[in-house]
């Protein structure tokens, strides 16, 4: 049998849609609930579906009147606060296609984007590294909190496959790309709210990232808000030992984070008391199984986790109604077409090939932004290619073998880096393991094991548990013990600045 799971046909989008009326929905049913609560130190910020809906169409009314048309892409360089959402809805609202971005880019990654996008304004936070060569129309974050007052704009609705937003995505190049996204994206997210969070409308869902992560814009607002839900996100700078008693206290039914926020909560807080957490929700990079069983021995919860990209977010998960077997992702979510391929097509069951998601899929990117011929190499006939890894079982469940990219070769054997970590993160006083290739002379590399241990650990006795538990050609040759593992912004792992720490130390 071939890899391919079909799961039925996705929902019909509407002919007439916006996406940010959709996410509005139950705004006007549910006018007094509380849609968002912004988690400070001080006192809790609370926004109800009123007032939320009341500032996004102000704000809508505000960017019309500034000048700004019907698809014009705004480029975002705001910080980590409410007003990124608000405006984010604002402007697909009536039909501007906003850019949302990380505030922690640098003056010359912004400069980059700008020629890339042609922006027709930028909306900025003074505290925010923009481009200082940009000469088109600014808008402060003064300006959107007086548009909040204006009268609200209308929706314009239409086509579901018109441009909603865009967002920048690493390239395997090293060039960030600038993905387009239709209207159409957010009803795509509905096959999410079973498949993976088990979403419903009294749920309190707090999600451990910055408004201007993707993955809170999606996971921790787009999605309660569309559900009717209350979205909880913590202030700027909320410490992840602090995490367990804002879950507490603000009755948490769901939490989502990367599998980092998690590690680092049980490092600090083994026995976390969440009387009203259902579970957890997770994403970002692979969670491993000890965490997994270490957080449902410190909880009594489950975490369930996704899988997905910035072309298609998540589009393979686990979740209450269809827990995934020890090892796997989970499988592709009601409504989802996946395929596991190589080049002349879908491979037989559980063998390793690339994941691939159909073109029919309501949740895929339109393309890469002036790069027809880009997107086009992402296809393999009607399969877009994701770039990662995996294997499929009779029933679907699928095995992330990681990034094809990340993949290391031992004397002309691939092997996944996760499965080398995933051997040794059972050794005893291993608290974090990341594996990768370093080149040790010239066009020479071996597999090197970097860990995080409260002291150094015998490197002969590391090399023994590996030759008990993995291949000889699947044995680190190096093993590295450091003070913490790097990550990028959102708690990923960050395997390039791995070999770089190690070629700097040599």
């Amino acid at each position: 049998m071939q890899s391919v799971f079909n799961q039925g046909p996705p929902p019909a989008c509407p002919s007439h849609f916006n996406m940010a009326a959709h996410v509005l929905r139950h705004a006007d049913r549910l006018a007094h609930k509380e849609a968002l609560r912004v988690l400070c130190p001080e006192a809790p910020q609370g926004w109800t579906y009123g007032a939320l809906k009341s500032a996004i169409l102000g704000t809508s009314t505000g960017l019309l009147r500034s000048g700004l048309k019907p698809g014009d892409r705004v480029l975002m360089r705001l910080g980590n606060t409410v007003e990124f959402p608000i405006a984010y809805l604002a402007c697909i609202a009536v039909g501007l296609i906003p850019v949302p971005t990380s505030s922690q880019l640098t003056e010359a990654e912004v400069s980059k984007m700008v020629a890339t996008l042609e922006p027709a304004a930028i909306l900025h936070d003074p505290v925010v590294a923009t481009s200082l060569s940009f000469d088109r129309k600014i808008l402060t974050k003064s300006d959107l909190l007086a548009f909040h007052a204006l009268s609200p704009a209308a929706f314009k609705m239409g086509d579901p496959n018109r441009p909603a937003y865009i967002i920048f995505t690493s390239g395997t190049s090293g060039i960030p790309r600038a993905v387009v996204h239709a209207h159409r994206a957010i009803w795509a997210r509905q096959m999410m709210f079973e498949g993976w969070y088990g979403l419903h409308e009294d749920d309190h869902l707090l999600h451990a990232g910055a408004f201007n992560w993707t993955f809170t814009l999606g996971t921790g607002l787009m999605d309660p808000w569309t559900k009717g839900a209350t979205a909880l996100i913590p202030a700027p700078g909320t410490a992840p030992d602090t995490l367990p008693a804002l879950l507490r206290n603000n009755h948490a039914s769901l939490f989502a984070a990367a599998p980092g926020v998690y590690r680092k909560i049980l490092a600090t807080c083994p026995d976390p008391a969440l009387p009203h957490l259902r579970h957890g929700l997770c994403a970002g990079e692979k969670l491993s199984e000890p965490l997994r069983a270490q957080w449902n021995s410190a909880t009594g919860t489950k975490l369930y986790e996704a899988f997905g990209m910035s072309e298609c977010s998540t589009f393979i998960s686990a979740s209450p109604c269809h827990p995934a077997p020890s090892g796997t992702l989970g499988r592709p979510q009601t409504g989802r077409n996946i395929a596991i391929l190589n080049e002349p097509g879908p491979v037989p069951l559980d063998t390793a090939g690339i994941i691939a998601v159909h073109k029919s899929d309501p949740g895929l990117m339109l393309g890469y932004l002036n790069a027809p011929e880009e997107t086009a190499a992402r296809y393999q006939g009607d399969w877009f290619l994701t770039g990662d890894l995996g294997k499929m079982d009779t029933d679907g469940h699928i095995t992330y073998m990681g990034r094809a990219d990340d993949m290391m070769n031992a004397g002309g054997f691939r092997v996944s880096p996760l499965e080398v970590e995933a051997a040794l993160l059972p050794y005893p006083g291993i608290t974090a393991i990341a594996v990768t290739n370093v080149e040790v002379k010239t066009d020479t590399c071996i597999i090197a094991a970097f860990y995080t241990a409260d002291h150094a650990l015998a490197a002969d006795d590391l090399k023994a548990f590996a030759q008990s538990h993995l291949a000889r050609y699947k044995q680190p040759r190096l093993f590295k013990r450091l003070a913490a593992l790097p990550t990028n912004a959102n708690g990923k792992l960050n395997r390039r600045a791995l070999r770089e720490t190690y070629k700097a130390s040599t």
